[in-house]
């Protein structure tokens, strides 16, 4: 018996009809597990991104003890000059740097009542490496020397990544969740439909209709569902996400402007989301048929 497309997609047009209420609850949970998904995957290339944009500029700062001797000054400044890691330093006085601490703090008075005035202010190394790989290293190689009060390095940084995976790790799992119980209520969506054509589908079989024949629109009406789940979760995702770009490029920080995405890292986000909404769909229509339908 021939396949007809416009009978595929009537069939599978009416049954979604039939079962509105359990189509409209698998298509909602689609959205959400996808968007989350999705949401997911796009903060981790802004991070990635803003990760790699953030390190390019990176500086490691070396402050020295505001009482340190000239010699100990001295000795960093011969170790700066003598390391192949680092591309360009800057040292900075102590009279600049108390400039620095002015600006600063210019709205935090209580903050400059401990500098009596440049005397008070540390004297400073900016030093920028070859490698952005390379920060631990420097920053470790001067934390100990003598005369240094602290040295600025990525661990900071690396703990914002740290928190940051694990906040993806759990929208993942719950983004996860989701998609088995849009699994299983396509699932019982089909199984409604072959419910309620069960009669029809005893008379197709009589009449000499074949098993892909029979099949075809229930695994179709599932594929549906998950792609219209897919693409209202990628629209709903566009949505936020040009909302969240717009008002990080409106604020004033500026390292929330580095969290960006470009537009094909978004449009590759929503190939994904539609190719796992259609397995999603395949996927619960699969199991429908193979154990409700009896052909």
């Amino acid at each position: 018996m021939a396949i007809k497309v416009s009978y595929v997609a009537k069939e599978s047009f009416n049954n979604l009809r039939r079962n509105l209420l359990m189509t409209l609850a698998a298509l909602l949970t689609i959205v959400i597990s996808l968007s989350l998904a999705g949401a997911a995957l796009l903060f981790r290339r802004a991070v990635g991104n803003a990760t790699v944009t953030f390190k390019e500029g990176f500086e490691v700062t070396i402050f020295m003890q505001p009482e340190a001797t000239k010699t100990q000054v001295e000795a960093v400044r011969k170790e700066i000059e003598a390391m192949p890691e680092i591309d360009k330093s800057e040292y900075v006085s102590k009279a600049d740097s108390y400039k620095d601490v002015q600006r600063i703090f210019k709205n935090r008075p209580e903050f400059l009542e401990g500098f009596a005035g440049p005397s008070d202010a540390p004297e400073q190394f900016r030093l920028r490496p070859k490698d952005p790989d390379q920060i631990d290293l420097i920053g470790t190689r001067f934390k100990r020397r003598p005369g240094v009060y602290s040295v600025t390095d990525f661990q900071a940084v690396k703990s914002v990544l740290a928190f940051t995976n694990k906040i993806q790790l759990v929208i993942l799992i719950v983004a996860a969740a989701l998609m088995v119980s849009a699994v299983v209520l396509i699932l019982n969506t089909i199984r409604m439909a072959i419910f309620a054509r069960r009669r029809e589908v005893a008379v197709m079989k009589l009449v000499g209709a074949t098993n892909g024949f029979i099949r075809l629109p229930f695994m179709v009406e599932g594929m549906l569902q998950g792609l219209l789940g897919a693409l209202a979760g990628f629209g709903l995702l566009a949505l936020g996400s040009r909302f969240a770009q717009n008002s990080l490029r409106a604020s004033e920080n500026k390292i929330l402007e580095t969290l960006s995405i470009s537009t094909g890292e978004l449009v590759g986000t929503g190939v994904a989301m539609l190719a796992v909404g259609a397995l999603v769909g395949a996927i619960g229509s699969a199991l429908a048929v193979s154990r409700f339908l009896d052909v």
